[in-house]
């Protein structure tokens, strides 16, 4: 049974992969996950999203779909500096990780992270969204 849930009103989706954020941002509209999608193709312009918005609560995504493995800022070096951000950021964004990683090294070392809600493996899929609205939202 479908519980009908209010859209999340701001997603962010960080991924260094077009294709992969272009995805990811279809199956979020067609499902009604979000109402705002805001995509970033790496970790440095997410961040740089987080401190220009930090003050600002409604710029703030709800949840941010997190690869692991990207050039310079990856998923570890990103979450290592979120952890510097004020309470409001640390306390509203909560962090997805969306990656095709299956390094069990990787995956046990990112969801021990206090701010790390879930692990999907990519692609995105209602199924996963419809999971997340259950439990985590």
């Amino acid at each position: 049974m479908q519980t009908a849930t209010k859209a999340i009103d701001l997603v962010m989706l960080v991924d260094d992969n077009d294709t992969d954020n272009f995805i990811s941002k279809r199956i979020i509209e067609i499902t009604k996950f979000a109402n705002r999608v805001e995509v970033k193709s790496s970790g440095k312009s997410a961040l740089d999203y987080l401190r220009e918005n930090q003050t600002i609560a409604e710029n703030l995504p709800s949840l941010i779909f997190l690869d692991i493995n990207m050039p310079i800022v990856d998923g570890f070096v990103f979450l290592y500096e979120f952890e510097k951000f004020n309470e409001l950021v640390r306390n509203k964004c909560k962090v997805i990780i969306l990656s095709s990683s299956d390094n069990k090294r990787d995956i046990d070392k990112i969801v021990n992270n206090n701010h790390v809600i879930k692990f999907i493996t990519k692609p995105l899929t209602e199924v996963a969204l419809d999971e997340i609205r259950l439990n985590n939202i």
